[in-house]
């Protein structure tokens, strides 16, 4: 029997191996199931070479457990080692000082395993002990035992195996002896060891469990659509099936192959980004991919196999190397290159996929200005008659009739064809094409659509009187007082909701048109909406609702208002006026006397009787308006209207809309 201390100047290295070197435990498997992968492709290659003249058998590695007494044992008919080999690569640890070499990788310290051969040594995560039986496959070869208990000192012996390869016998700690459960070894293998080459048996069936050919590995040549579908059941048992895929096969200037698939994210971004699976070589490395792809194409589902990327990654080693950059690159101009193709060759079939494609696209658009230079080419804008038209498309569609009086280009769009029917309705008989942006992406897609297209604006058709929204020509002004104006804005004001804000504009509209119309400003409205998305109230989410109240002076009904108010009001109002003519005209007289004086330097006594005058002005002003919205109040076709166009805004709820009801009902006896 040797002894030994193995090869690292450290007391111990395997509190290091525990604390530092490995953040997911679990993966102990991985490495040793990896290892005898390698162990059985190195003998496949002698064999292919000649080299080695033996019948292989069928090779393979398996995991066998014993569950009472806590032992997992990872074995492979591989090519197995001599005792040379087992004190070259078991007992020399392949750096001179923990301390230092831990102080080095400190950023990267998950990436460092696979560069030492500190593989093997992961066993020592969840093992006390760890023995290894092998039988070299070279002629005369003896079989070697090595174990080890944790501590620098091994034993070397002569080994029980009669046959070439290698068992690594773990035996584990008391913390760690769930591992020797048949479900969670099952768990493992199926996440880390799933798509392996060589073939993996476990349980008491010697079950092979892992699929050693998987689609990725293929020719496209030799694949058909089912094999895609059925390989991406194989993948997501419980997802419906995808759009459709893209097939990676690359050798240069980078080792890259996998396919990806585009899901169905039409409802929300709900976004499982953990859905693409990087591999090296076959082998699970993880499912957190934002820094292998740019953070758009974290959405897709699939897979990426690359050798070019080592098993053990970090972070900020993703960030830095120039073949994860060039992969992140070719893999978006993948994506880019399989939608135009989808584009030009099966327009009927994109239009059909559009809405569940849209979400994806558009966040494409706005987090990479590259991508936005190839999608401009093949994405869709889509209008509420469910027609799509790509961008050249729509601009030939509305540039001879949504161009404003100053030649400005006007897109319009709705977020909901229910909801701003009649909105919608208004702008179509005006011969307008309305676009439907119904994504919760949309608030900021339109701002960069308008940054992208010359000499256009987007505005939702609900923002404002739709002869504003694409103003041909100057409106025309009814000519009102001062006092008119604000008579008609206190009537109506007095029956709209409290909470908000109105500003009253009375315009001369058709008499088509409808009396009263409620609109929101589409600056408030976008970046409210931009606000709410980005999971904060910033400083315009938190100002409370603003409206602009558009009273149509041209429309019967308001007519009729105007009529009832005079009949009721004339006499009253008419006695205000007379009351407010005397400290009306007092103040204009004190106000010309003041002039241009600043307010210290006025007499007390004058400024006193300013103040005085002014507060009487606006007393009796004030009961103008009480008297306004008295009326407004008591009127039943003042709330008829403003109850209308709130209906049309979705703002009439509750017991309002019941009192609505029950006076539409009254109204029509």
């Amino acid at each position: 029997m040797q002894k030994g201390t193995i090869g690292v100047t450290t007391e111990n290295i395997f509190p290091i191996i525990k604390k530092f070197l490995y953040s997911d435990h679990e993966i102990f498997l991985r490495e040793l199931i990896s290892n005898g992968v390698d162990a059985v492709q190195k003998l496949k290659a002698l064999a292919s070479s000649g080299e080695y003249k033996n019948e292989t058998g069928d090779l393979k590695v398996s995991v066998t457990f014993d569950k009472d007494k806590g032992i997992i044992t990872v074995s492979d008919n591989g090519i197995g080692m001599t005792q040379e080999e087992v004190d070259k690569y078991i007992n020399q640890i392949a750096f001179s000082s923990a301390g230092e070499f831990l102080d080095k990788y400190k950023d990267q310290i998950s990436n460092i395993i696979g560069h030492f051969g500190l593989g093997f040594y992961s066993s020592f995560m969840v093992a006390k002990k760890v023995e290894i039986q092998t039988l070299s496959y070279k002629e005369g070869a003896e079989a070697v035992k090595w174990n080890c208990d944790g501590t620098p000192e091994y034993q070397i012996a002569k080994g029980k195996r009669k046959e070439r390869g290698t068992d690594i016998i773990l035996y584990l700690d008391d913390d760690s002896k769930d591992y020797a459960e048949e479900f969670k070894l099952r768990e493992l293998i199926n996440k880390y060891c799933k798509f392996l080459p060589v073939p993996v048996e476990f349980g008491k069936d010697k079950k092979v469990i892992n699929n050693t050919n998987p689609l990725w590995t293929r020719k496209p040549s030799e694949l058909k659509e089912e094999d895609y579908s059925n390989f991406y059941r194989e993948l997501y048992p419980m997802q419906k099936d995808p759009l459709f895929y893209i097939h990676l096969n690359v050798d240069y200037p980078f080792n890259l192959t996998g396919i990806l698939y585009f899901p169905k994210i039409k409802d929300k971004l709900e976004i499982s980004r953990n859905k693409i699976q990087l591999y090296c070589n076959q082998v699970f490395v993880t499912d957190s991919v934002e820094n292998i792809v740019p953070d758009f194409l974290t959405l897709l589902h699939g897979v990426i196999d690359s050798p070019d990327i080592p098993l053990n990654v970090s972070r900020s080693y993703l960030q830095s190397d120039q073949n994860v950059k060039k992969i992140s690159s070719h893999i978006t101009k993948k994506v880019a290159d399989r939608l135009e193709e989808i584009f030009k060759n099966d327009r009927k079939g994109l239009e059909e996929k559009w809405d569940n494609l849209k979400l994806f696209i558009e966040y494409g658009m706005l987090s990479e200005e590259k991508f936005y230079e190839r999608a401009e080419k093949f994405a869709l804008l889509k209008n509420t008659d469910n027609k799509y038209f790509s961008y050249e498309e729509y601009l030939t569609a509305i540039e001879s009739s949504q161009k404003d009086m100053n030649g400005k280009l006007v897109y319009l769009y709705a977020t909901g064809k229910e909801d701003q029917y009649s909105y919608i309705d208004s702008a179509k008989n005006r011969g307008y094409d309305v676009l439907l942006f119904d994504s919760q992406l949309d608030a900021h897609f339109v701002n960069l659509l308008e940054s992208k297209f010359k000499d256009s604006s987007f505005v939702r058709v609900d923002s404002d009187h739709i002869d504003k929204l694409i103003k041909k020509q100057e409106l025309e002004k009814p000519h009102l007082t001062e006092n008119e104006i604000e008579d008609i804005s206190n009537l109506f004001e007095a029956v709209l909701p409290e909470e908000a804000h109105y500003s009253f504009v009375i315009e001369n509209h058709d008499d088509r048109d409808g009396a009263l119309l409620i609109t929101r400003s589409e600056f408030m409205r976008r970046y409210r909406e931009m606000s709410a998305l980005s999971g904060g109230m910033n400083f315009y989410g938190s100002l409370p609702e603003s409206y602009t109240v558009t009273v149509n002076y041209n429309h019967p009904l308001v007519k009729r208002v105007l009529e009832q108010k005079s009949e009721k009001l004339n006499t009253e109002i008419f006695k205000l006026e007379e009351r407010l003519i005397e400290p009306s005209e007092k103040l204009k007289a004190i106000k010309e006397k003041i002039g241009d004086k600043k307010e210290d330097s006025v007499d007390t006594e004058i400024r006193d009787e300013k103040n005085e005058l002014e507060k009487a002005v606006e007393r009796i002003r004030s009961e103008r308006k009480e008297l306004l919205k008295g009326f407004g109040k008591e009127n039943d076709l003042v709330r008829e209207l403003a109850d209308l166009a709130l209906l049309a805004n979705g703002l009439l709820k509750g017991e309002d809309l019941n009192n609505f009801i029950k006076r539409s009902l009254s109204l029509i006896k």
